[in-house]
């Protein structure tokens, strides 16, 4: 695109081009197996590197900004801004919400706009706001909570691998972005 000094600039193109919206395969079943083994390291484990290869929907909402009053004493909206969706827990802590499919999101607000991103930068940014988790699914059917340690490495590039019957997370090799 030629700016108008002889500049040329591009825009990138969306992350995720053929996305549909629906949930992907290997995370339906992934959370699947959660579902009916919960409490089970192992299927935990599979929902959590299922999603880490995948990307989320992360719900963004109109919040009001300003608020105008004419004459009559009738509130006008003057400004509304979008934002990411944070939830308070009844202890306290916040969660960034997301979600795998248009489907499960609209279950839980059709009027929220799904923008989709890799569930590495979804965590990124739950840390960044101050979120202790990354709620997954809050509307169902299965919902997952990614918090602590999990959370820190998902959103540091780690890889979390199967070891024998053990799950670990693997830090990227030196120099890896």
């Amino acid at each position: 695109m030629d700016t108008g000094g002889g500049e040329r600039r591009s825009l990138l193109g969306p992350a995720f081009p053929d996305d549909t919206g629906a949930v992907p395969d290997e995370v339906a079943s992934a959370l699947a197996a959660y579902a009916d083994r919960r409490g089970d390291p192992a299927a935990y484990a599979g929902a959590v590197a299922a999603l880490q290869r995948s990307r989320v929907l992360v719900p963004v909402v109109a919040v009001l900004g300003e608020v105008e009053v004419d004459e009559a004493g009738l509130a006008h909206d003057k400004t509304s801004d979008m934002a990411a969706v944070l939830l308070t827990g009844a202890d306290g802590r916040l969660a960034l919400l997301a979600f795998t499919g248009t489907e499960t999101l609209g279950a839980w607000d059709p009027q929220a706009r799904p923008v989709p991103v890799p569930t590495r930068l979804a965590a990124q940014s739950a840390i960044q706001e101050g979120a202790a988790a990354l709620v997954v699914d809050l509307a169902g059917p299965t919902t997952l909570v990614i918090e602590g340690e999990d959370l820190a490495a998902l959103a540091a590039g780690w890889t979390l691998a199967r070891v024998g019957e053990r799950y670990g997370w693997i830090a990227p090799a030196e120099g890896t972005p």
